[in-house]
């Protein structure tokens, strides 16, 4: 991959592998040479510049032995670390930037793309209450380039159904929800933006179903995002995807329309402010 070729939005990962890939090129190293210098397989080392493989403490230290980079590669390394985007996660955000399409189900946290900084602050400091300022803020900042996959001129369709405990659940406290449900009605105004809101009223449609993600392609079949007990799971299965499809159209039957959902959201804000 050229300088050219780089893509608009690289995770901690991906750029640690670009780095890896435009230095090596710049000292005239091959992938082969790379790993015999290093101790690695010529295997290992592509699947570090693709950015599909978290690379071992040493291996950061010996490139930056045999690149003479002072320290550079630990420091990217220790970055990826402190980012929001673990490992298992990659994947699934490397899918996400090239989607023609995302259905979103949210059951109690509004969807990392559509988080304020306050927000996402607020949720990892709750996920990682041991963790210093420095690593929150890393996992912060991570999160906010994910708004990039909005800003670009072909977005992805974006159809977010969350519930209603999205909206009142105190994340940040009264000021940071008002903030982050003006944030949801602001994003509402693109045309590649849906949300609906399932209310309390529906019952145990919503209530008993975990969240999960959908990514349609244009040339691609559907893949399922959901999590699981080690943080989350890409799925291709035709049967699963088909299930969790339904799942969609079941939810959307049950929510709000678009328009009266964009009113409860105003309404909930309203009520952060007094």
């Amino acid at each position: 991959m050229t300088r050219d070729e780089r893509p608009e939005y690289l995770t901690p990962l991906q750029r640690f592998g670009h780095e890896v890939r435009e230095v090596r090129r710049g000292r005239n190293i091959t992938q082969k040479g790379l790993g015999m210098a290093t101790g690695y397989s010529e295997g290992y080392v592509s699947k570090v510049e693709k950015g599909t493989m978290m690379p071992s403490e040493r291996f950061a230290q010996k490139c930056d032995l045999v690149f003479q980079t002072h320290g550079l590669f630990t420091r990217l390394r220790e970055g990826i670390a402190e980012s929001e985007s673990p490992p298992w996660f990659v994947p699934y955000l490397q899918l996400e930037w090239t989607s023609a399409g995302i259905f979103d189900f949210s059951a109690t946290s509004i969807m990392g793309i559509f988080q304020t900084e306050d927000y996402a602050r607020a949720i990892f400091r709750a996920g990682h209450p041991r963790e210093s300022p420095e690593v929150v803020h890393g996992k912060v900042v991570a999160r906010m380039a994910r708004r990039k996959l909005l800003e670009k001129p072909d977005p992805p369709m974006l159809w977010v159904v969350l519930h209603e405990a999205c909206l009142r659940t105190l994340v940040g406290g009264r000021s940071v929800m008002a903030a982050q449900l003006e944030h949801l009605l602001r994003s509402a105004e693109s045309p590649a933006v849906d949300f609906q809101v399932i209310p309390f009223s529906a019952g145990a449609v919503a209530a008993h179903t975990n969240p999960f993600t959908l990514l349609t392609f244009e040339s691609a079949p559907t893949v399922l995002y959901a999590g699981d007990p080690q943080g989350g799971k890409m799925y291709r299965s035709s049967e699963l995807v088909t299930r969790f499809s339904q799942n969609c159209d079941r939810l959307r039957a049950h929510a709000l329309a678009p328009d009266d959902s964009l009113t409860l959201i105003d309404q909930v804000r309203k009520e952060h402010l007094l």
